[in-house]
């Protein structure tokens, strides 16, 4: 079976959210045993993954040296988080099943995703990245051409457009590696912005939704199963409430009755029941939701919140 992974990129760091070498080397260790438990029993693995903590430092850095250097426009940062982490998965990865006495081919493609130019998103940019800062550290950036807004006490802090994925450009070198049985590891951080202009293609500065864009990985690789690994084992309604309960197996339409009640929050849960949702509706292929430690027994059918296609869904 091709089971398509999206890793969140919190997996991919230490355990407070930081992005420090040896803790996120450690981070992607253990991400990488329980990948390779799936590859160890003969399923054909596709990752894609996170990087909000990786870019978040790479910003950071932007903002320290901006009196001195031009900070790097935001694709560039992806581009940079997409190669970095591959090589931590390769590495990782390769070490897991090296142990297990199963030698597998692994390979990083440094991918881009297209999204339309005039996404309405891109105009109005409310997706917030980075740290807050204070005023007069703002306005250096906003000199440089970026969109910071006023928070309040909090500080300023930057915005950008997060448009809607609309193809996954590099899915052609994807699909021949991994039918030459190579795990792939491809289209992290919702890969790299990129539209066509009068140029060709160019990156923009702007954050494509990662589960999103899992989804339509998944779907132009024609992946048997998308699982979406959290930190969370299922996805939850009533969260915080005494009434509290995981979901196991729901249909699509089930889930988004759930999401339009307001059950699942916008930055956090919220995507990936969308990517899960749009991803059985679209192929009528199932959908899981659940932790990293718990992916084994998700693609067994035996954990996760599993989102299965209604009647109206099927192909």
């Amino acid at each position: 079976m091709r089971v398509l992974i999206a890793l969140g990129g919190n997996a991919l760091a230490g355990a407070d959210g930081e992005s420090r070498p040896d803790e996120e080397r450690a981070a992607v260790d253990d991400a990488m045993e329980s990948v390779a438990d799936l590859v160890e029993t003969g399923h054909h693995v596709v990752l894609t993954h996170g990087n909000g903590p990786q870019v978040g430092n790479l910003l950071l850095k932007n903002e320290l040296a901006a009196e001195q250097v031009a900070p790097e426009p935001l694709d560039w940062c992806v581009a940079q988080t997409q190669a970095s982490i591959g090589m931590l998965v390769m590495n990782a990865l390769d070490r897991a099943l090296r142990e297990r006495g199963r030698p597998a081919r692994i390979a990083a493609l440094v991918s881009r995703t297209l999204v339309d130019a005039d996404d309405p998103a891109l105009a109005a940019p409310t997706k917030p990245i980075g740290r807050y800062v204070t005023e007069p550290e703002a306005a250096v950036m906003i000199e440089h051409g970026q969109h910071w807004v006023d928070l309040g006490e909090r500080g300023w802090r930057r915005v950008v457009g997060s448009p809607q994925p609309r193809q996954c450009l590099d899915v052609a070198a994807a699909r021949t590696l991994a039918d030459a049985g190579y795990v792939v590891v491809c289209s992290g951080g919702g890969g790299i912005p990129t539209v066509h202009d009068e140029a060709g293609l160019t990156g923009i500065e702007a954050v494509v939704d990662k589960d999103l864009t899992a989804a339509l990985l998944a779907e132009e690789l024609h992946a048997d199963l998308l699982l979406i690994a959290t930190d969370v084992e299922a996805a939850v309604v009533d969260w915080g409430t005494p009434k509290a309960r995981p979901l196991g197996t729901v249909t699509a339409a089930e889930l988004r009755k759930y999401a339009a009640e307001g059950h699942f929050a916008p930055g956090s849960m919220g995507p990936k029941v969308e990517a899960a949702c749009r991803f059985a509706e679209r192929t009528g292929r199932p959908a899981v939701i659940t932790a990293l430690t718990s992916i084994a027994a998700a693609v067994g059918g035996t954990a996760g919140t599993r989102v299965e296609p209604g009647l109206n869904d099927l192909p």
